[in-house]
């Protein structure tokens, strides 16, 4: 796909890789960004990306991903989309079982799987329209295995993984491509007590535009996915039981919380 002259949504625009995104898209000539979030006026700072070009390509959206009601008025609002990027995801750092309850294991479900899961049913119709376009789904490497620091948000990963997989396959019919993101620890605000390696943001999404313009479908950003990507095919068990240390309440970089 050519990413040049794309029409883009991005959902969590607020986050810590959005804003590569869109750098990055700017610099492949896009004709336009919509840029989501529950909160628009948290977007503001994303605006002042595209103002020197006078060009005025990014486009605010209200979009709580979570309620169906918001995803259909974007869908309506934004019909012009061929290329769709679900960045929106939120992870709680709980257990499975040291959780209090499991609410926070059903945020992490609503925003992780149903709503990404909401956003690629609602938007399927409008990029085969357009000839197919493509889809991006920003995952995590913990879908692949879990680390029980976050048990519910990697297990929240791994069923939107199996979706991505499944959407895949149904849209490949239309000639949309699914391109599944799966980067280990991501140099943002909300993993910044996590240990290193980390991958930067700007590679992340880099990695995923490249990925959409050579037709990959699964994309492992940063040292730490490559590594543990490619110990899961030698010794899954292995990893399975490395990841086991870092129980709930502990700190990841090893000390008691």
């Amino acid at each position: 796909m050519q990413i040049s002259g794309a029409v883009v949504l991005i959902t969590g625009a607020n986050g810590g890789i959005a804003a590569h995104f869109i750098e990055q898209l700017l610099g492949l000539d896009v004709a336009k960004i919509y840029v989501c979030a529950r909160n628009v006026a948290k977007l503001n700072p994303l605006l002042t990306l595209d103002r020197d070009t006078g060009k005025n390509r990014i486009i605010p959206v209200e979009l709580d991903v979570t309620n169906p009601q918001s995803v259909l008025n974007a869908a309506s609002q934004c019909q012009d989309v061929t290329l769709l990027i679900n960045n929106a995801g939120t992870s709680l750092n709980q257990g499975l079982i040291a959780a209090s309850d499991i609410d926070s294991a059903r945020n992490e479900m609503e925003v992780n799987y149903f709503g990404m899961l909401s956003m690629c049913r609602a938007f399927a119709p409008i990029l085969k329209q357009h000839g197919g376009g493509a889809i991006i789904n920003i995952l995590s490497l913990l879908g692949k295995v879990n680390l029980p620091f976050s048990g519910s948000y990697s297990a929240s990963k791994a069923a939107a993984i199996s979706m991505t997989q499944g959407v895949r396959a149904e849209l490949t019919g239309q000639n949309t491509l699914v391109v599944a993101v799966m980067p280990g620890t991501v140099d943002t605000e909300l993993a910044k007590e996590w240990p290193n390696p980390k991958v930067a943001p700007a590679e992340v999404a880099s990695s995923a535009l490249q990925a959409v313009i050579d037709g990959v479908e699964d994309v492992y950003p940063g040292e730490q996915a490559a590594q543990v990507s490619a110990q899961l095919l030698s010794d899954p068990k292995g990893v399975e039981k490395y990841m086991a240390s870092f129980l709930p309440g502990m700190m990841l970089a090893g000390t008691n919380a």
